[in-house]
């Protein structure tokens, strides 16, 4: 089940670069690390099913694996082997085509014959020595890459140097280059430095490139790079696709390292006898540097890169989102029996019918939003308080919702609505806790003896409970089930007769004779 919601989330993701960004189908492709041939079947597909992106955009997992996959009739497409394992599989000593084509018939009888197999194969591999020239097209691609070098920042109180790491975003066609310093290369910094880069081009390009870093792609693979969570949300922001460089393959990102290299040689070089004592003074230096870079003339072409970017790069990006991007995480939390979710020491509800259910938590600074299948089931104001819970009552089931809506406040009101003596009943019940919400549960059921009872009965039974102080549910229950609510109590009991009689001691019997004495 989890495996065919990743499929579907993939197919949402490939829907959105080609339909809403408007990528080439091998670029997409790219993208989500699949062939263009299925791209185009997904595309086929959800035009098939008259599909628009606004449609699937607010269509849940389930419903949008409805649309694309219904039951199909009439005989299956011929399954096409896994090129790139028959590639592999073709290395180890005595395999031949002849055999793999007999394994795959082995596993597919309606497959390809072995004549055809071996055409598709040779074709296929004819493809893996090509070498192609990339010409950039004009804000398409943002090269993001960490120099090697570092630069020392002290401490202005101790003098204690700590390194500062540099970052850098290059763009394919102009090579008009960013460069800051942060403290690290965790992934707030990441992508803090893409933010901040968006905002100083001043747009957004179709495509970021990033190498393989533990921030940006937690899973690095050739042929399907797993993105973090939160840096394919900062995409989906800014309206842009991540692609990120193959591994082992420098050329798909030489943009950047030509980027870094130069920011080293012509920034970085000509501040390595200056000191600074803060990252604010650090990236300040480095602007400075930067301005020169992009202003210096070509050598070979006319103008800079200022110039090649603000007559070809510029006019082609994207403007930026309204709102900057909030940071956020992504963890992912289990529904417990009490329907609440657990992040950061505070627990936060959801609907009750996902109980055990793993949900997908998006948490910023200010808000914790919970999604289930790709779709938000719940969204709280974000928390600090350890242990505590946030609980919405629409997320509880009937019974619990019933509970939640009475507190003491609401109890009290209803109490002198009642009559003074079940305000004064229910007054004493809660003040002679130590706490009020002990006595809430004796409270609630006065509550339910005015509905079995009346409350006219109720006021009685309380009035009786004060004035023997008798002031408990089992007390005012037990006065209502012996009907003394309609007896009017005896008055104050007469002191008794003194009596005389040889038998009785009286209370100088127990004196001593000292006591007896001082009387």
């Amino acid at each position: 089940m989890a495996a065919r919601r990743v499929a579907m989330r993939k197919i949402r993701e490939t829907l959105r670069l080609l339909w809403h960004l408007g990528l080439g189908v091998r670029e997409t492709a790219r993208a989500c690390a699949m062939s263009h041939s299925t791209v185009l079947e997904y595309q086929r597909r959800a035009e098939g099913a008259a599909l628009s992106w606004e449609e699937v955009k607010d269509l849940d997992v389930g419903a949008l694996e409805a649309r694309l996959f219904p039951e199909e009739v009439g005989s299956p497409r011929r399954p096409l082997p896994a090129w790139s394992e028959i590639y592999e599989e073709l290395k180890r000593p005595g395999v031949t085509l002849q055999l793999l084509w007999e394994e795959y018939k082995a596993s597919h009888p309606e497959g390809y014959q072995y004549s055809r197999f071996c055409d598709l194969y040779r074709g296929w591999r004819g493809k893996l020595d090509l070498s192609m020239r990339q010409d950039h097209k004009a804000g398409e691609k943002l090269f993001v890459d960490y120099s090697g070098m570092t630069v020392a920042v002290r401490d202005p109180k101790t003098g204690e140097p700590r390194e500062a790491v540099i970052f850098v975003a290059v763009l394919g066609a102009s090579t008009y280059s960013y460069a800051e310093a942060t403290w690290s290369q965790s992934l707030p910094d990441w992508i803090g430095s893409h933010v901040r880069t968006f905002e100083f081009l001043g747009g957004v390009t179709s495509i970021v490139v990033p190498d393989n870093l533990k921030s940006g792609v937690l899973k690095a693979c050739r042929y399907e790079p797993e993105l973090n969570p939160t840096y394919q949300d900062l995409a989906s922001h800014y309206g842009t696709a991540v692609i990120p460089a193959r591994v082992r393959k420098p050329k798909d990102k030489s943009k950047a390292e030509g980027g870094v290299q130069l920011v080293q040689r012509w920034i970085l070089a000509r501040l390595r006898h200056r000191e600074f004592f803060s990252l604010g003074e650090l990236n300040a230096a480095i602007r400075e540097c930067l301005e020169r870079l992009n202003t210096r003339p070509f050598q070979k072409l006319e103008g800079s890169r200022r110039s090649l970017f603000e007559s070809l790069d510029q006019p082609a990006l994207k403007p930026l989102p309204r709102c900057r991007y909030e940071y956020a995480e992504w963890p992912k939390a289990r529904v417990g029996g009490d329907y609440h979710v657990r992040v950061d020491d505070h627990f936060y509800s959801v609907a009750y019918q996902l109980a055990g259910q793993e949900l997908d938590v998006r948490l910023t600074a200010q808000t914790v939003e919970c999604l289930h299948g790709g779709k938000r089931v719940a969204c709280h104001v974000r928390s600090y308080a350890k242990g505590k819970s946030t609980t919405l009552v629409e997320h509880m089931p009937r019974q619990h919702r019933h509970y939640a809506e009475w507190t003491p406040q609401r109890l009290l009101k209803w109490a002198h609505e009642t009559g003074p003596s079940t305000a004064a009943a229910v007054e004493g019940i809660l003040t002679s806790k130590s706490h009020p919400l002990q006595g809430f549960h004796s409270c609630l059921g006065l509550r339910r003896l005015a509905q079995r009872y009346g409350v006219d009965r109720l006021e009685g039974a309380c009035r009786r409970a004060v004035r023997i102080h008798g002031l408990s549910y089992k007390s005012i229950r037990s006065i209502l089930e012996r009907g003394l609510d309609r007896q009017e109590p005896a008055g104050p009991r007469s002191a008794p007769l003194a009596l005389e009689h040889e038998n009785i001691r009286g209370a100088t019997y127990y004196q001593t004779e000292e006591e007896a004495m001082r009387c």
